[in-house]
């Protein structure tokens, strides 16, 4: 009896002294669709957006459009007082009027001049008058000639002018350059408008509201996947649960960087038949880069996976071969046609292999964010670790001795 108390006390002691196998989450590698998607944040705003200003400052006098308002190319937006600018007019045209008035008191003068020249001549060759009295004359024909050029100088200037004040009686005339919707109007009867320095903006007016665009901000890691013609999804907190789709018209060359952050804009076109989207809304974008529908691919989780009592060493990146292999592998670059590196960027996972964590280098490629393609290193069907077997309950029942 003794002695088989002690063969269980023994078993019990082996038992609680040996390691407990830590326990791995493995999942399976699949064959599948996998996309490459680039998010971005970006603006709401129409394709053409004229701000309409003032060429002249004045009072309002009249307002024929208000917020929202629907407009052709031509029809009336707003009126200043044009009381000023028709006197000036008036003026001007006052102006021309002495002005022509000179032009003929001028061209009388200089046909009067000229026949007593002409006269004088046929005196002096006949030796009536004196040579002094023919200069005079024809210095005096000179003079009026050159104040008939003068006049009609000041006829050019006064119709100018008359033009120029007239062009600012138009002006007092406010009127859409586009045909399109009045998006914001920023002036009332009654306030003055100053265009001393710069036109000031009256009213913002957008050409089409059914066809919007988006300038998405893309990262400068990700603007060599984005390219024209891609197709765009986003959504905008206004209406949560629904998908817009677009398309990527051009990615602009000019960077934005904010706080060491470079950017770059892509201009993303946007059918908007129902005018849901508005100007100014921010769009949260998914572009779908690059995508393959039946990838040999892995869980993310299996990439990040790392066996910490036990680390494997990180995967080299892909580089220059060292000098001393620079001539062989030269050699068989140039026999088998493999002189380029390979695709995709390396990457390692763990097998689980009688019940031990085995590492195993893989190429990797298109990723989605929770699954990446793998190019080479795994078969489909091969078991990764993707969790567990280093959990701090795991370790501690290790560590555990005795059965206390």
């Amino acid at each position: 009896m003794r002695a088989l108390a002690t063969i269980a006390a023994g078993l019990a002691l082996a038992a609680c002294g040996r390691k407990a196998a830590p326990a791995y989450r493995t999942e399976a590698v699949t064959r599948g669709p996998v996309s490459e998607i680039v998010n971005a944040t970006g603006d709401v705003s129409a394709i053409v957006s004229v701000n309409v200003g003032s060429q002249v400052s004045g009072i309002i006098d009249k307002l024929f459009v208000d917020f929202n308002s629907a407009v052709k190319k031509g029809d009336p937006l707003a009126t200043l007082d044009p009381r000023l600018f028709q006197a000036q007019l008036e003026k001007s045209e006052a102006s021309l009027a002495s002005a022509n008035a000179n032009v003929e008191r001028a061209r009388a003068a200089a046909a009067d001049s000229a026949r007593i020249a002409a006269r004088q001549q046929d005196l002096r060759r006949q030796g009536l008058i004196s040579q002094a009295d023919l200069d005079t004359a024809l210095a005096t024909r000179d003079q009026n000639d050159a104040a008939l050029s003068a006049a009609k100088a000041a006829v050019l200037q006064a119709k100018a002018d008359r033009d120029m004040a007239r062009t600012n009686l138009a002006f007092t005339r406010i009127t859409s350059p586009i045909d399109g919707i009045v998006v914001s109007r920023s002036v009332d009867v009654g306030q003055t408008v100053a265009a001393a320095f710069q036109a000031p903006t009256l009213f913002l007016i957008a050409n089409d509201l059914t066809k919007m665009q988006i300038l998405a901000n893309i990262d400068e890691a990700d603007v060599g996947k984005v390219r024209e013609g891609l197709e765009a999804r986003f959504t905008v907190d206004a209406f949560p649960g629904e998908t817009f789709t677009g398309r990527i018209r051009d990615v602009r060359q000019a960077p934005t960087t904010i706080q060491n952050v470079v950017t770059y804009p892509a201009v993303i076109d946007a059918p908007n038949p129902d005018r849901k989207l508005r100007q100014g809304m921010t769009a949260s974008v998914t572009i779908v880069s690059a995508r393959k529908d039946d990838a040999l691919r892995v869980s993310n989780a299996a990439l990040r996976w790392k066996d910490d009592d036990n680390p494997a060493p990180e995967p080299q990146r892909q580089g220059p071969p060292p000098l001393a292999r620079t001539a062989s592998a030269a050699a068989r670059g140039a026999r088998d046609g493999s002189a380029q590196p390979p695709p995709g960027r390396p990457g390692r996972v763990y097998k689980l292999e009688e019940g031990k964590a085995v590492p195993v280098l893989v190429r990797v490629g298109l990723s989605d964010g929770q699954r990446t393609e793998v190019l080479d290193g795994l078969a489909e069907g091969d078991r990764v670790i993707v969790g567990g077997g280093d959990s701090s309950g795991a370790k501690q029942q290790q560590r555990r001795r005795g059965p206390f």
